[in-house]
C-alpha cells in the first residue's frame, strides 16, 4: 500500500466488504443492537455453572451505586467475614461512607503536598498535567486501604450510613476538584513570590478546612465515638457503648492488616518479576503506607489465591472488569462475546501488549469467595463477590473462569503465611520506583 490511503485503496476495501454477505449481515445486527449483544456467545452462556468445590459463606452482596468505591466496598466485604463470626451475625456491613470521607480529606492533603513538592516544576510538564488531571477520584489500592482502617477505623453501616452524594459521588467529587484546583493555583503562585513553606503549609491548612466542611455537607459528620446493639444469630440482645471507630476495629474484626502483602502479575518487560515495586504520588494518606507490589508469576499468584480460598479466607483482587464480561449474567470468561466472528479479525494483544499500550489496567476491584479445582487441584473457575447489588449473576456473585484469571487479573491481597521466604525478604527491599502514569498505578474506580 503507498503512504497515502487513496480513493482506489477504498473502493478495494468497500468491494471486499460487500463480497461478504456475512458482513452485511453483521452491518445490519450492529446497526441495530449493542455489539456486546450480536457478539455473545449461547455456548458460553449455556455452561456456565455457579457450583464450586471450595465456598466460602458470604451474606447478601452490596451496593457501591453511583460511586468507585470498589476497593473500599471489597475490603470491607472480606473483612466483615470476621465480624460474622465474631459476633455470631447473619447480616452485616460496615459504613462506607465513613471510610470514603476520610480517604478524600485524606487525598486532599496528599494532592496538596505534591504540589508544594513539585512548585519548581513546569506547569505545562507531563507531572504537573498529570497531577492536576485527577486531583481527587473515588478510587483506591489495598496499601491506601489499610491506611484508613489503621487512621481511623470502622464503624457500623448504620451509625454513618449513605448520603445521595456518597452513593452518587460525581457532583461532590466535582466540587472538591475545583477548589483542589483553586487551592494549587494559589500555593505555586505563593511560592513563585518567594513565600516560605511554612506560609504555604498555613494556607495550606485553611484549604482543608474548606474541603472538610465541603465534605461534611455531602457526607455527614463521621462520628468520634458511637453505641451499637444487635441481635445476634441465637436472637441475644448485645450492645457496645462509647466506642471510636479505632476501638471498633480492634473488637468486631482484630486482623492485622499488615500481614498481608499486594502480588501483582504485569508480565512486561520493564518489571522483572520477583521484585518490589511502588508508584510514584500514589497513596492517599502522607506519612502513612506507601503503595507496594511484589510482581510475581502467574503460578505463584494463582496457588497463594487457591490456598487462602481452601482455607476460607476471602482475597481481595484488582482487575480489568470491563474486558469479556456479561454483566447481567454475572460472566467473566475469554468466549464470552465472539468478536472475531462478527468482525472478521482476530484481536491478538497478549497481556504484557495490552498494559504496555494502554488497552488494560486494573480498573475494579472485588473478592474471590470460591472456587472450583478439578481432580488434578487445578482451578477451573471462581466465585466472584462485587459490590454492583444483587440484580445481575448468581445474586451479585460473578462466575470468572480460569482463563480469564490469568489475562485481566492483576492483583491480589495475600497473607503472609503463603509466601515463600524468599518473596517475603523482598518485602525488606527498596522497591523499584514507577512513574506515576504506569499502569500498575491505576486505581480501583469501576462503578
Amino acid at each position: 500500500m503507498e503512504k497515502h490511503l487513496t480513493l482506489e485503496t477504498v473502493d478495494c476495501f468497500v468491494e471486499a466488504f460487500e463480497d461478504d454477505p456475512k458482513n452485511r449481515l453483521a452491518l445490519n445486527a450492529v446497526t441495530q443492537t449493542d455489539i456486546t449483544t450480536v457478539a455473545l456467545n449461547r455456548d458460553v452462556v449455556n455452561r456456565v455453572d455457579h457450583t464450586y468445590s471450595h465456598l466460602i459463606e458470604t451474606p447478601k452482596v452490596t451496593n457501591q451505586k453511583s460511586s468507585g468505591r470498589c476497593w473500599m466496598f471489597a475490603g470491607l466485604n472480606a473483612l466483615r467475614l470476621e465480624t460474622l463470626k465474631n459476633l455470631n451475625l447473619d447480616q452485616f456491613e460496615f459504613s462506607q461512607t465513613h471510610l470514603m470521607f476520610w480517604d478524600k480529606l485524606e487525598k486532599s492533603n496528599f494532592f496538596l503536598e505534591n504540589i508544594l513538592e513539585t512548585c519548581n516544576e513546569p506547569l505545562d510538564g507531563r507531572l504537573i498535567q498529570w497531577l492536576l488531571s485527577q486531583p481527587l477520584s473515588d478510587g483506591g489500592q489495598w496499601d491506601m486501604f489499610i491506611n484508613l482502617i489503621e487512621k481511623y477505623g470502622v464503624v457500623p453501616k448504620s451509625v454513618m450510613p449513605e448520603t445521595q452524594s456518597s452513593s452518587n459521588s460525581r457532583r461532590m467529587n466535582s466540587m472538591v476538584v475545583l477548589k483542589l484546583r483553586e487551592c494549587a493555583s494559589i500555593l505555586r503562585k505563593m511560592h513563585g513570590q518567594g513565600g516560605p513553606i511554612e506560609a504555604l503549609r498555613e494556607a495550606k491548612g485553611k484549604m482543608l478546612q474548606d474541603i472538610h466542611r465541603i465534605l461534611s455537607i455531602h457526607l455527614g459528620k463521621p462520628p468520634t465515638q458511637f453505641s451499637w446493639s444487635w441481635r445476634d444469630k441465637d436472637k441475644q440482645f448485645h450492645r457496645k457503648e462509647n466506642m471510636t471507630p479505632q476501638e471498633c476495629y480492634k473488637t468486631f474484626v482484630g486482623v492485622d492488616l499488615n500481614d498481608y502483602v499486594c502480588l501483582i502479575n504485569a508480565p512486561t518487560e520493564d518489571k522483572p518479576y520477583n521484585k518490589l515495586y511502588t508508584v510514584q504520588y500514589l497513596g492517599n494518606v502522607v506519612g502513612g503506607q506507601i503503595v507496594r507490589y511484589v510482581n510475581v508469576d502467574m503460578a505463584t499468584l494463582k496457588q497463594a489465591t487457591v490456598e487462602m480460598v481452601k482455607n476460607g479466607e476471602a482475597v481481595w483482587f484488582g482487575c480489568d472488569v470491563g474486558k469479556m464480561f456479561q454483566r447481567d449474567l454475572g460472566i467473566l470468561d475469554l468466549d464470552i462475546h465472539d468478536y472475531e466472528l462478527v468482525y472478521g479479525t482476530d484481536f491478538s494483544l497478549d497481556k504484557a501488549g495490552r498494559l504496555d499500550y494502554g488497552h488494560s489496567r486494573m480498573t475494579h476491584a472485588m473478592v474471590l469467595t470460591g472456587v472450583d479445582l478439578d481432580h488434578d487441584e487445578q482451578p477451573r473457575k471462581w466465585r466472584v463477590e462485587n459490590s454492583w447489588g444483587t440484580e445481575h449473576g448468581d445474586k451479585g456473585y460473578e462466575m470468572m473462569t480460569d482463563a480469564w484469571f490469568e489475562e485481566y487479573l492483576y492483583e491480589i491481597t495475600v497473607h503472609k503465611k503463603y509466601l515463600s521466604d524468599e518473596l517475603l525478604n523482598l518485602l525488606d527491599t527498596d522497591p523499584i520506583v514507577l512513574p506515576p502514569w504506569d499502569p500498575m498505578g491505576s486505581l480501583a474506580t469501576s462503578r
